[in-house]
Formats: C-alpha cells, structure tokens, sequence
C-alpha cells in the first residue's frame, strides 16, 4: 500500500491532471482536519512554497455596501481559504450580572441552525456530521474586546459554496435551543466547581479583580451569572452587537478580490440588514481601566505544594506608540524564556523556581502587565522580593546594548514563524484589521523592532509601570 497522500510507486508517468488534482485536494483536507503533530510530507513542500511568497502578498482591503470592511490576502498555492470575522461583541460588552454572556452566546451558535427554505433545521450533532462531510470546519468564540468567527475550507467549487451556505445559517440563523443551554449551563456550572479547587484559577481571580478593580476586564463568570443568563438574553445581545456594518473580514486564501468579495456577501447575508451609519456602526464607549493609586498585597491560604506567585498593574492599550518598544523590552525582562533577566535572577542564580515570565495584554483598554512564577512557600518571600528587585532596576535603568541586541536577533531571526501558515498569517491580519494598523504593519515589523534603542525601552517602561503601585498575590501553603 502506498504512503497516505503518495502516488503509487512506479506509476509517477502515467498521473493524469485529475489525479493530481484529487490527490492534492485530498492532501489539503488532510491538512484541515489533522492535528498539528501529524506531518503529511507531500503538503511540506507546498507550505514552503507558501512561505516564501508570504513577504510578497500585499493586503487588499475595501469596504462593502453594508459597511463591512474586508482585508484580503491572495495566497493561491493550495486550493484553500481561511477566514476570520469580528465583531466588537466581546466580553468588555457584558452586563456586570452576567458576565460570560458573550462567550456562551457564541458558544451556542454551534447547538444548531433554524430551517432556511428548502433547507431543514439542523441539531448540533447534524451540524458537526454537516461540516465532517465538507471537510470544512467553522468556529465561533469570544474574548474580551470581540467576538469571532473561523471558517477554513478548500476553495473548490463543489466544496467552497456549500461550506460558506453553512457557514452564513451559522452566523445568521442560530437555532438557540433552550433545552441545549440547559444542558451546557450545568456542564459548564460543573467546570466553574471543578476550577475554583485549582490554585491557579484563586491566584488568578485575585490579581485581576485587584488589577482591574470594576472594569469589565476583570468580570469572571461565575455560576450566578450563568443563572441570570437566558437565551434570550444571548439573542438580544446577538441582534444588537453583530450587524454587517460592524464587521472586520480578514481573508488569506486561494480566492481573488471579486470571490473574496462574494463570499463576504455571503457569509453576512443572512444577518439582520442594517443601514451604516454613525449611530449603527458606533457603539457606546467603554470606560477605561483605572491606574492603581497605591501598592496591593494579597496573600492566600491554600494548601498546596506550589505557591502561586502573580506581581502587576494595568498596562497599556493596543493602539499606544510605545508598542514596539514595551514589546521589545519584555522580551529582555521576562518574554524571552531562558534568556530573559528575571529567569537569570530568580531560577539560574538562586535556585527559586522552574520558571518565571513577564508580560503585557495590550487590547481596546489598558490589559494587565503580569509578572508570574510558582515556588516553594517557604520561598515565596524570597522569590517575590528577587522578582521585584529584578522588575525595579530594570524600569530604572533599562537594558544593556548586549541585551537589546539579543533580543532583537531573536525577535527579528523569528518572525518567519509567526506568519509559517496560513491560520497564523489570518492572525496577523486580523489584528492589522482589528487595531487598525497600517495596511504595510507586517512588512515593516521587523524595521519597527530593529531601530528600538535601549533609552527608548527605559522610557516606556518608566511612562508604563510603577513598581512601588503593583498588585503582588501570594497563594499557597498553610500560613
């Protein structure tokens, strides 16, 4: 038998346009469907050839009638399509009483589809055997400042258009089966019992409601909430928030502008039509995340091996000009795995932990900068001093040349990986698209990070952190 994916041996001459097609298209469904570990040889190569063409795609972008903007990239080397819609829709956008309402609302956009002419409804398990059928897949989830949409699908014709008709009855047909909401209330109520045992999840808890104080970042869902939501409160949220004339389409793909906008047409169709305009496309504002006015110190009981240790504050939002340079020098500090400083300091010379990192969360308002590590309680005092000495001289004086260098090869000698496929060149797209970034960002990112200097990262940091304000939360051992 021959290997999956390969012609028979001995028989390369004789291969006809259709085989070759059929091959490849079974290859590239492979590539859908088949975890990320599992290497079809015959698909390397085409995903080198797309590589090396990523630096030369330029990104399309127009606005359609209804308002949506779209941002296309033409890569025609497999016959595939992925693509992401947003919507500001996110969790930044849920009522205080229910919180999660956002991500269940789009958890239940997979429970089922309503009938649409001579199309007849579909339960969840029909819906999942409908896209195992196409070999397509289709997603929906929400994070804190949106709510997305994910389709993939090959771009063959007898394939693509049933894919985006299933694709639009999901976006704007949901079935909202209450009994189905019934059933993932209780499962996931049973995973908030389930977490709430864990450390991590207390640890967690505490930082943010101490870093975000009532802003809408730091709600957490709870089992009250998921009570007080219903679906009709996930349908009134859906109509208000998800209309076309809000919509950020990024495309990477085999299609061209006039398929791409097809699709989009498509995709949005079956969603309420709305008129764009100001009051439409505008959505009331979102109070911004307060600077702390004085240090924090929280420490918990918890009986556990590990104490979980999280130091931090408010950071800064995504729009901010000091990007690059807080970019590049968290890198120096704490993003750079073994490289870093604070993993010097706190694991290579005192022994203290495994592993320590450091961190922002740009996004629509001011995410946390998170400085975490587990430890021994018994060093947990140490550790927690260590770190913040570390934090401390480094906002004071920034990093050495030697380190800026560093941490400009690797940033710059890496970025390949970051856009290696077409889902993580989706990803780089719709965040030009989302934080309305230059349409050349991915072209200059890394000019953007080679001319960062050492006194430019200093002054970031002393404009964005205040070490003596910052939440420090200890949980672990028995005090």
């Amino acid at each position: 038998m021959s290997a999956v994916g390969s012609f028979p041996r001995g028989r390369e001459s004789m291969t006809t346009h259709s085989q070759v097609k059929n091959t490849m298209k079974f290859i590239a469904i492979q590539a859908i469907n088949t975890p990320a570990r599992v290497i079809y040889w015959p698909l390397l190569g085409t995903i080198f050839c797309i590589n090396s063409a990523f630096a030369a795609l330029p990104i399309e972008n127009w606005t359609q009638p209804s308002g949506a903007q779209v941002f296309l990239v033409q890569s025609p080397a497999i016959a595939m399509v992925d693509v992401q819609i947003d919507f500001d829709a996110g969790s930044r956008r849920d009522p205080a009483d229910k919180a999660g309402l956002a991500s269940v609302t789009a958890m239940m956009l997979s429970k089922g589809v309503k009938a649409n002419g001579a199309n007849p409804a579909l339960d969840d398990n029909q819906l999942s055997e409908a896209w195992a059928d196409l070999g397509a897949s289709f997603s929906a989830g929400a994070g804190a400042d949106r709510m997305s949409f994910s389709l993939r699908s090959l771009t063959y014709p007898d394939l693509l258009g049933k894919a985006v008709d299933l694709a639009a009855r999901q976006i704007g047909q949901p079935a909202w089966p209450n009994a189905i909401w019934l059933r993932e209330r209780e499962r996931l109520n049973a995973g908030i019992k389930e977490a709430n045992t864990r450390p991590a999840t207390l640890a967690a808890r505490a930082f943010n409601q101490a870093v975000y104080g009532e802003h809408p970042y730091g709600f957490e869902t709870t089992e009250a909430n998921l009570t007080a939501i219903s679906v009709a409160d996930m349908q009134a949220a859906y109509s208000a928030l998800v209309l076309p004339c809000r919509a950020k389409v990024s495309i990477v793909g085999a299609v061209t502008k006039p398929q791409a906008d097809a699709l989009v047409v498509k995709l949005l169709g079956q969603l309420p039509k709305s008129e764009c305009s100001l009051s439409t496309a505008n959505l009331p504002a979102v109070r911004e995340v307060e600077p702390l006015k004085q240090a924090q110190d929280k420490r918990i009981n918890f009986e556990s091996a590990q104490a979980h240790v999280l130091i931090g504050q408010p950071g800064y939002k995504r729009d901010d000009p000091d990007f690059f340079a807080l970019l590049v020098g968290n890198h120096i500090l704490g993003g750079g795995g073994f490289t870093s400083r604070l993993t010097n300091e706190v694991r290579e010379k005192r022994g203290l932990t495994y592993g320590v990192y450091s961190g922002f969360q740009p996004g629509s308002h001011a995410g946390a900068f998170t400085l975490g590590l587990q430890t021994r309680p018994d060093q947990a005092a140490q550790a927690v001093q260590v770190s913040k000495d570390v934090l401390t001289k480094f906002v004071a004086e920034g990093p050495t040349e030697a380190e800026l260098q560093a941490a400009k090869d690797n940033l710059i000698g890496g970025f390949a990986l970051r856009i290696d496929s077409n889902r993580k060149l989706l990803d780089f797209v719709a965040n030009i698209a989302w934080n309305k970034l230059p349409l050349t960002y991915m072209d200059t990112w890394t000019q953007q990070i080679d001319k960062i200097t050492t006194t430019q990262i200093k002054a970031a940091f002393q404009r964005k952190l205040q070490p003596e304000r910052m939440v420090t939360v200890v949980l672990g051992g028995v005090q």
